[in-house]
């Protein structure tokens, strides 16, 4: 075990020594299907085609079956973008396949918008509707009506507004409503919003017109963007990428929930992140890029670094980002995360600041059994449950919940694992143990004896499974569609593998944070 510990800090190392060079996303369907869309030459793309054939499932859809109201964005994208590859092998079956799907599959958008509905559903699927039922005439497929009206008035609001500054939020959605090139302009890695597919799409609509040394940048961003997956496959591109700042913040956040961060083995990679964060938080906050908008969310992780490494942030960069005691993520969403008010809540008890909103708003927002499942960021109910249990902890050594407690417990699945879907993920059993090793510290000794027994048998599921240096492929966060963040991801199952071997091994408090 000891050999297994030094194998996983050095891992560890070497990911955050890693988080320089924009980022590591596994690919993307329907970012791939909407890139080769407006491509336009099919032959030059017959590996991210063949790649894209390749990810369909038995059902006709994409996307895993588990979740399917994030299936329709990628479907509908590579039917639009196979539609037009009639002449590869397989393409036309995948079509017709598709098409059957989304024939059969019920609309989630008949009546109302979920809330936790991918980012831009509103103005990305209905405009793929439309541009179906243009190509395919008289086959009769799903409209999506309840989210016409909100496309409608997300476009009205666009059409009074001046043209929208670099790093904007709309523009990650650019090629769902954008037509004018000239209105919007590259940021500086070459991206329109950290969206491929919109970069795609902006980069068709300026082609024509000339724009040579603007077309250049975006074509090394497609080029650089596509290294991100590590496919191999020229044209495969991630969901979002650059997230040069999302990444190192979630991956050192993770370390804490761990009891990592302030671990010497790692203390010089923590310690270039940590300045790396000082330096580039300013009086408007961080957003999950450098050049795209800040937000609350990673806003709120970035001040939680700073103050668990011993700096002083002000808290008035995440007060921007406060309406009546809750925090937006961004200005203007259709409705509040449940995350990134539990990460401002965090925050704010770490800065010994007022937090009564937050964590009202956190506590009411439980499900009967007493964990947090309504999330708008990622799919599955262990990322928001074990921030939260980290978030409210945190401060208050007397916090018990039996309620979380019990629900975690028997949520363990009888191999030792955890997960939200029909099989089990190493990254949701990592944060079980980490919400376990919060409210161990807690517990009666036939508590701690009732966490030691699960972690036992979650270690037992980790070790079978983990191999060095195998970079995660499932994706369960929320975008377009669902992604993977890998090295975040990667982060999560290391460190939770790391409690599970060292359990009961505790290191000394962590600076101002302290153990949640």
């Amino acid at each position: 075990m000891n050999a297994l510990s030094e194998q996983i800090l050095s891992e560890l190392r070497h990911l955050l020594s890693d988080t320089s060079d924009g980022g590591s996303v596994g690919p993307s369907v329907y970012d791939t299907a909407r890139v080769l869309q407006f491509h336009g030459d099919v032959a030059s793309r017959q590996d991210a085609y063949a790649w894209l054939i390749a990810q369909q499932q038995a059902d006709g859809g994409w996307g895993s079956a588990d979740f399917p109201l994030f299936r329709h964005a990628p479907t509908w994208a590579a039917l639009l973008a196979l539609q037009r590859a009639d002449p590869l092998p397989g393409a036309a079956d995948a079509v017709l396949a598709a098409i059957r799907f989304l024939q059969r599959e019920p609309d989630p958008y008949t009546d109302a918008a979920p809330d936790d509905a991918p980012i831009g559903a509103e103005l990305i699927l209905p405009q793929m509707c439309g541009e179906a039922a243009s190509l395919l005439g008289d086959v009769v497929l799903p409209r999506h009506p309840a989210l016409l009206p909100l496309r409608q008035a997300c476009l009205a609001k666009l059409g009074t507004v001046a043209p929208l500054p670099s790093g904007h939020p709309l523009l990650h959605s650019w090629e769902a409503w954008g037509t004018a090139p000239t209105m919007v302009c590259p940021d500086d890695d070459g991206s329109i919003g950290i969206s491929p597919a919109a970069t795609a799409a902006w980069r068709a609509h300026a082609l024509p017109q000339g724009s040579a040394p603007q077309v250049g940048r975006t074509d090394r961003y497609l080029q650089a963007a596509s290294r991100a997956t590590r496919s191999g496959i020229e044209g495969v591109v991630p969901n979002v990428w650059p997230i040069n700042v999302f990444e190192p913040c979630w991956s050192l956040y993770t370390l804490h929930l761990a009891g990592l961060f302030s671990h010497p083995a790692l203390a010089e990679a923590v310690r270039m992140i940590v300045a790396q964060l000082d330096a580039r938080l300013d009086v408007r906050g961080l957003g999950p890029a450098l050049h795209f908008a800040a937000d609350a969310d990673d806003t709120a992780v970035a001040l939680c670094i700073l103050r668990l490494a011993g700096r002083n942030p002000p808290v008035d960069t995440l007060r921007h980002f406060e309406t009546n005691g809750l925090f937006v993520t961004f200005p203007g969403e259709r409705n509040a995360s449940v995350s990134t008010n539990i990460h401002a809540l965090h925050a704010l008890r770490l800065l010994g600041r007022s937090t009564a909103g937050p964590s009202t708003y956190v506590k009411a927002n439980r499900n009967p059994h007493g964990l947090w499942d309504n999330e708008k960021w990622h799919v599955s109910w262990l990322y928001p449950t074990a921030h939260a249990i980290a978030a409210l902890a945190q401060g208050t050594p007397q916090w018990r919940d039996e309620r979380a407690l019990a629900a975690m417990l028997q949520a363990q699945r009888d191999d030792g694992s955890w997960g939200a879907g029909s099989a089990s993920t190493f990254e949701e059993t990592a944060y079980a143990l980490f919400a376990l090793h919060v409210m161990d510290g807690r517990e009666e000794p036939t508590g701690r004896a009732r966490i030691a027994q699960a972690v036992a048998h979650a270690r037992e599921w980790m070790l079978a499974r983990h191999a060095a240096h195998e970079l995660p492929q499932t994706p369960l966060w929320i975008g377009k569609e669902l992604y993977c963040p890998t090295r975040v991801v990667r982060v999560a199952e290391l460190a939770g593998l790391w409690l599970a071997i060292r359990w009961g091994q505790r290191l000394p408090a962590e600076g101002t944070g302290a153990a949640p």
